[in-house]
């Protein structure tokens, strides 16, 4: 951005303010001088900031601030929109309102071996017609996505990712971020309106630091750069936003215009797309150079062109074994096809660019030593012990607890207490172990001694046949009867509101509730007692528990917490009874008739219906005034009239239970899994393994909430 001649002229001229400063005669700034000071503290911003080679102390640079600060506060008609002292936030945001992107962000398609790579590099050969294809490729950085909009050259916009088509307007929280130019001379380019897309880090010295100030003030520490970076972005205090001392790195032109004509990059449009008449870039390398040069922190010292995918195999091996010198987390790289108009070309999916992967690292490894193994009783009884280790860093996140899911695990990985062991984050979510390492035993460790009594209710354990779980089969056992009421009050069972995991952990342990039906006969004259329960806080309590008695039956049967028995499951039952004790008449042959009814399942419902004390407790619950009878309607008849839906991921425009509904509505049906059964897949945020699968049946539809919704439109 700046050439040696600017650089020297700069500096001298920072040293000029300086010693103007240090001479005390620096109290008259005229307004012709003002632009210059600013010219001077935005070099120094991109110095320390970008280039990361600051010229001047930090005390010089707050000197020289103070001094700006100063003489806009004297005459604010003075102050510019761009000027470094517009970063200072004015204190609290009350919301975030939502903003539609230029361009939608799509997610990439992910590779994780040299393989995937030469297969995508074969497609893209095909579709190009040419026989060798140039890429970029450069580091996929592990923090949170924005986007940025410049008009006339000044920033206008900052937004989060969202839904990849609307995201939280955090204007106000990316100008805190120092390596973020509020304005740009885009215009040299002939650029009037532009679109950027990035990253926002924050690297692993200022983590620490950061941490440590945590720590000095009582305060936990938080768990991995990249969470706190995302949460960074969404404080409403922008000074605290500002001390986290966050970054960001630009990677990606989405759109711009001039006054000519509009190009939306990597956007299927009937428009010219970078000629040669303009000074715009036409390869993505270009438009990172472009940036660098408007004082923009884009990848340019970490991407590599390379004509031919085995020069890209190559250096991403190479980037992956070094990542661990890098001052910031990565957990890939990012392949481009570099020639902006091929990209245009290639196009996309609906749900992914064909001219770009993201070649995603080795999970994260690390060695640990187990410590102990505690026990823990869950809903349904089963007893998961969960390995407690020496903490360790993994992939950036602290990592001193670990499932090792049951007894079959532990003697398959040979584990004992004592053990050196190896764990890994895998995909860089879900630490496990992966071996124990006996060669470094030194005789002191202990066998792992599975309980055969309940570490709760001390009842004997029983492990059916064919599985590997033990069980706690005792219904009145502590563990299990605040889980299931946890699970019963949920949003998605009885619905509840109001009354919380915490506040059931709590009436339990002041034994003012010992089982479901308990709900329903809570004492409110011993919760006014409590600190945080006004008059208003019970009165919506009560309104909750009294609207749960008449919940549709099959929200009643899911919060029984029947094992195997998901909300799909529960609409099934419901819509083959007229009353819930209907169920306990029914045998394993008929239960499985009923559709996605299989052996397990089936035997699971009927075990539970021949128990007494389960049935004793829904005829507790039909005394207080719980609805058992299921609201027979008509067959509904709809547009999706015989079509069979599935939803997976995080929708962001309404509930999941909402859409089912929408879908049952219309004449649809939701079913419990994926199989060849499956009309269409509806997909939100952070889909998982039920879209992998889905990809491998052709005749599955997979949908997006947008277009799932246009479906229900027509």
């Amino acid at each position: 951005m700046y050439n040696k001649q600017q650089t020297i002229a700069l500096q001298n001229k920072t040293t000029e303010w300086i010693s103007k400063i240090n001479a005390a005669n620096a109290s008259e700034i005229g307004k012709e001088n003002i632009e210059n000071l600013r010219n001077c503290l935005r070099f120094h911003e991109y110095r320390y900031y970008v280039m990361t080679n600051p010229l001047i102390s930090d005390f010089e640079y707050d000197a020289l601030y103070k001094l700006l600060e100063n003489a806009e506060k004297k005459d604010p008609s003075w102050i510019t929109k761009d000027s470094p002292t517009q970063r200072v936030g004015s204190g609290l945001i009350k919301d975030f309102p939502k903003t539609q992107h230029l361009v939608p962000m799509l997610s990439l398609e992910n590779s994780y071996n040299a393989d995937d790579l030469l297969d995508w590099d074969r497609k893209a050969r095909e579709l190009s017609g040419l026989s060798e294809v140039e890429y970029c490729a450069e580091p996929k950085f592990d923090g949170a996505s924005i986007s940025l909009v410049y008009d006339d050259n000044l920033l206008m916009r900052g937004v989060t990712r969202g839904d990849g088509e609307t995201g939280d307007d955090i204007t106000p929280n990316i100008k805190q971020i120092k390596s973020v130019p509020l304005s740009a001379a885009f215009s040299s380019y002939g650029i009037d309106q532009i679109e950027i897309r990035g990253e926002v880090l924050l690297n692993k010295n200022n983590f620490a630091k950061y941490n440590q100030s945590l720590m000095e003030e009582g305060l936990p520490p938080l768990a991995n750069p990249r969470n706190a970076a995302a949460g960074s972005l969404r404080i409403k205090d922008t000074k605290e936003v500002g001390r986290r001392n966050l970054e960001a790195f630009l990677y990606h032109v989405s759109y711009l215009t001039n006054t000519e004509k509009v190009v939306k990059i990597n956007k299927q449009v009937d428009l010219p797309l970078l000629n040669e008449t303009t000074n715009e870039p036409s390869t993505h390398s270009g438009m990172l150079e472009m940036l660098w040069n408007l004082g923009f922190r884009s990848p340019v010292k970490e991407m590599k062109v390379v004509k031919g995918i085995q020069g890209i195999i190559d250096f991403v091996a190479a980037f992956e074994a070094k990542r661990d010198e890098l001052p910031y987390e990565i957990d890939g790289m990012v392949i481009k096809v570099n020639d902006l108009a091929l990209q245009e070309k290639l196009g996309m999916t609906s749900h992914h660019p064909r001219w770009a992967i993201a070649y995603k690292f080795k999970a994260r490894q690390a060695t640990s030593k187990l410590l102990g193994v505690e026990f823990q009783v869950g809903r349904t009884g089963a007893v998961t012990p969960v390995a407690k280790i020496a903490a360790v860093a993994v992939g950036g996140v602290t990592v001193s607890s670990i499932s090792v899911h049951n007894e079959d695990y532990i003697k398959e990985k040979d584990l004992r207490i004592g053990d050196i062991i190896l764990i890994e984050r895998s995909g860089d979510v879900i630490p496990q172990i992966v071996r124990s390492m006996p060669e470094l035993r030194t005789g002191d460790e202990k066998l792992i001694v599975f309980p055969t009594k309940c570490p709760v209710c001390k009842d004997e354990l029983f492990k059916p046949e064919g599985e590997a779980v033990w069980r706690c089969i005792n219904i009145n056992c502590e563990a299990q009867v605040v889980e299931r009421i946890i699970h019963f009050v949920s949003k998605d069972a009885m619905d509840i509101r109001s009354f919380g995991e915490a506040n059931v952990r709590k009436f339990y342990e002041m034994e003012l509730l010992k089982d479901v039906p308990g709900i329903y006969t809570l004492n409110i004259d011993e919760l006014k007692k409590l600190d945080g329960f006004g008059a208003k806080s019970i009165k919506n309590l009560q309104i909750a528990i009294e609207a749960s008695k008449s919940q549709p039956l099959h929200r009643l049967i899911f919060g029984l917490g029947i094992r195997y028995v998901g909300e799909t499951t529960a609409k099934t039952l419901a819509q083959a009874i007229t009353h819930i004790f209907d169920l306990s008449n029914y045998s394993i042959e008929q239960l499985l008739q009923l559709q996605d009814v299989g052996v397990k399942v089936a035997g699971s419902i009927y075990n539970f219906f021949k128990n007494a004390d389960n049935i004793h407790m829904l005829q507790q619950l039909q005394k207080l005034g719980v609805k058992m009878e299921a609201q027979k309607s008509a067959p509904v008849s709809g547009n999706l009239n015989g079509q069979t839906f599935l939803f997976t991921g995080t929708l962001l425009q309404m509930k999941r239970t909402e859409a089912e509904e929408i879908v049952e509505k219309n004449g649809g049906k939701i079913l419990g899994g994926v199989s060849s059964k499956l009309n269409y897949l509806v997909v939100g945020v952070d889909a998982g393994s039920k879209l992998e699968k889905a990809r491998n049946i052709p005749s599955i539809n997979i949908l997006t909430e947008d277009e799932f919704l246009k479906l229900i439109a027509s």
